[in-house]
């Protein structure tokens, strides 16, 4: 274990003490948020994501700690592990290093070396390795022809005993590792068209680029590009190069039986070595294409999961939508449906003027103050008919914006069979009318029910190792519900179990507590709830408000254990409980600052990390994180293509973080792209190093291509206040 600690904390530059306590936090049962929030005196203030790396890292390095005794027992079975072996695998430090020292003895389907070592061939490979420089390979194969074993020749001897020592130089772990770095650092890949056939993948035709210079969504291109039969795909090293590394190792001599050793070295390499490591370098690039994807995808669902809610307003959601026309539902500030209808702008212009007059009545009737419209099939006359009903409003006196939402996944949980538990009155089309106005008023409550991989902020979600993608992305779900808090009294099932210690049964159990009983008035009423017991509780009470308890802490994120030394630090600081329901401790940092941290801490019997988090909490019982946040973008008005030009200066929100850029919504139904090389002055590695999905920017147009519907952007243009 201290060794596992010591690699750990080496790794990821923690303190070894800190990485022992999380290690022993987690395998206690203790959840991410739960340690990330309320045990940081006992990690030094790890941040979730450094929680769940060094998780994922606690597993690998257990997992390759367990796969190395499995491979030191197979070989010991064999009688063939030796102190210097056994050491070297105690050393390797990646599983596929362990693969390469465990390759020799690995048990093998029958291979040309193995019928050679049936017929007793290899001990001549054994004497022909040495390469004796006054040694005759012909003389030396005689003693081991053999008629009825099948070796009826010298030839054949010679050629046997050459099998074998292929596959002893393809089975060499050095070997191997050296080769394969070459290949990592030298290696070519190339793609060119499998058919004359125009399609997506025309850009890699005729593709070659060096294997270390390839971007994640060029390989993950490729490979769907082959997989769709588009492209055939290889990777290329200098032969010349690679067989010299190769001969330098194991040729000796030019001797007759080194020139054999020689022949069986290239063999080696092209039968064997060069094949298993140019499918080990796709694989390779595939998988770390993915992990660059799936922390891509993690990166931006994080950021709009966090988007501010726009609260206290009654919002209409707006379906578009051709045949089926365009569904509309009206709700309430607290996401309660109020109206439904559906109106058909596109069938004509009297249908168009017939559907402003049905919405105006709406928005009139129950006071709509925001549209929330999706930004899917016919968005563009929905946004429009939008901005021309806006304005006959705003005549009448009656001020309404609207926003452009991501229906992502919408239309799936709508017709999923949580969509249809939640809205039973409604048919799917009415239903994702809903989950779009809600995802205006609280993006976060309405975006946990559907499938983070639906949501659509990431690129080839579908050839990403799917367990893998649900691990990374749930893990964000849950960091995000978990930083907000959630309203036991309103939370969805689906809101509940993605909070830290819940499971869908529990949470299923407190909704139908709340609705048999009425609702919580205090945290400690969860231990009521049925499989609800004390670890459960321990790991949730503090990420679950209960805004009706008497208790100002109950609609906090102070934890329960921490009640009493909230409580001493008021006495401490001269407040009382009215105080602080009444909001007046609004000096309570500086009077701590006065008592000392650490002494007040003292007194108050936590860490001073603790303590800080108490009195951020205690100033603004029940805050919303979210609310700190820039708000989206309301729109009046809808600009089209023909309305911009090079050199116009906009505001945007940005849609989507990608490996050459980020996608901006500037307001005309087609998002703008701003390259890598636009995003800023200096030299970044990935955009995400400056924007985040959500994140509002300034961008100056640079190109429009009506025909291919493609805006080219410049935040680094927009910045310096135009060309």
């Amino acid at each position: 274990m201290d060794k596992l600690i010591a690699a750990l904390a080496a790794e990821l530059n923690q303190k070894p003490e800190c990485v022992s306590n999380v290690v022993k936090l987690l395998d206690e049962g203790n959840t991410i948020p739960f340690i990330a929030r309320y045990r940081k005196e006992l990690h030094g203030g790890m941040d979730d994501t450094t929680l769940r790396t060094l998780e994922d890292r606690l597993t690998y390095l257990r997992n390759l700690d367990a796969r190395r005794e499995e491979v030191k027992r197979a070989i010991d079975a064999q009688g063939k592990l030796t102190e210097a072996l056994s050491k070297a695998i105690d050393d390797a430090a990646t599983l596929a290093a362990v693969e390469d020292l465990y390759r020799p003895y690995k048990q093998k389907r029958r291979t040309r070396a193995t019928i050679a070592r049936e017929k007793g061939l290899e001990p001549l490979a054994a004497r022909l390795l040495l390469q004796d420089p006054n040694a005759d390979p012909n003389a030396l194969a005689e003693p081991f022809l053999d008629a009825e074993k099948g070796v009826e020749s010298v030839e054949a001897a010679l050629s046997g005993a050459s099998d074998i020592l292929a596959e002893l130089f393809s089975d060499s772990p050095e070997i191997r590792g050296e080769l394969r770095e070459m290949v990592r650092k030298w290696g070519e890949l190339s793609s060119v068209a499998a058919k004359e056939e125009e399609s997506v993948y025309q850009l890699y035709y005729d593709f070659t680029r060096r294997v270390n210079a390839l971007q994640d969504h060029q390989i993950l291109a490729i490979n769907r590009g082959e997989k769709e039969g588009f492209l055939k795909v290889s990777i290329t090293l200098n032969e010349d190069f690679a067989l010299k590394i190769l001969t330098r190792r194991v040729v000796k001599n030019d001797a007759p039986c080194g020139r054999l050793v020689r022949a069986a070295a290239e063999d080696s390499y092209r039968r064997l070595l060069f094949p298993s490591l140019e499918r080990e370098a796709r694989s390779a690039l595939t998988e770390e294409a993915c992990e660059g994807a799936i922390h891509n995808f993690a990166l931006n669902l994080r950021p709009l999961l966090l988007q501010p809610p726009v609260k206290g307003h009654v919002t209409m959601g707006l379906d578009p939508g051709y045949r089926n026309g365009c569904k509309v539902a009206v709700i309430d500030p607290s996401g309660k449906v109020l109206d439904t209808t559906v109106v058909y702008p596109t069938f004509s212009l009297v249908k168009k003027r017939e559907a402003i007059e049905v919405l105006q009545k709406l928005i009139f009737r129950h006071g709509v103050e925001h549209l929330a419209i999706g930004n899917g099939t016919a968005s563009r006359e929905t946004e429009a008919m939008a901005v021309e009903l806006i304005r006959q409003c705003a005549a009448q006196g009656r001020r309404v914006s609207y926003a452009m939402v991501n229906e992502a996944g919408a239309s799936v949980y709508s017709a999923s069979k949580l969509g249809a538990e939640e809205f039973p009155q409604f048919d799917v089309n009415l239903r994702s009318a809903v989950s779009i106005a809600r995802r205006l008023q609280d993006p976060l409550a309405e975006l946990v029910k559907i499938d983070p991989k639906a949501i659509g902020v990431g690129q080839y979600q579908h050839d990403m190792p799917q367990k893998r993608l649900d691990e990374t992305l749930g893990g964000v779900v849950e960091d995000c519900v978990n930083a907000v808090g959630v309203d036991v009294n309103t939370a969805s099932p689906s809101l509940l179990q993605r909070v830290a210690g819940l499971t869908t049964t529990t949470a299923k159990n407190i909704v139908a507590y709340r609705e048999a009983n009425g609702v919580f008035t205090t945290r400690k009423q969860l231990l009521k709830v049925p499989k609800l017991g004390p670890k459960a509780f321990q790991q949730s009470a503090g990420f679950l408000r209960v805004p009706e308890s008497k208790n100002l802490l109950d609609n906090s994120a102070v934890h329960p254990e921490s009640y009493a030394a909230a409580e001493a630090l008021l006495k401490l600081c001269g407040y009382t409980k009215a105080d602080l329901s009444a909001g007046k401790v609004s000096d309570l940092p500086q009077r701590v600052a006065r008592l000392g941290e650490e002494e007040a801490a003292r007194q108050c019997g936590v860490g001073a990390a603790t303590l800080r988090d108490i009195v951020s909490e205690l100033l603004k019982p029940g805050r919303d994180p979210r609310d700190e946040l820039p708000k989206p973008v309301l729109r009046t008005d809808v600009l089209d293509y023909k309305d911009l030009k090079p050199g116009m200066i906009l505001t945007g929100t940005v849609r989507n973080v990608i490996d050459f850029g980020a996608f901006v919504d500037v307001g005309v139904h087609q998002d703008g792209l701003v390259h890598v090389s636009q995003i800023c002055d200096r030299f970044i590695k990935h955009p995400s190093e400056v924007v985040s999905v959500g994140d509002v920017v300034k961008v100056m147009v640079l190109e429009v291509d009506e025909k291919k519907k493609r805006i080219s952007l410049s935040m680094k243009q927009a910045a310096k206040g135009g060309l």
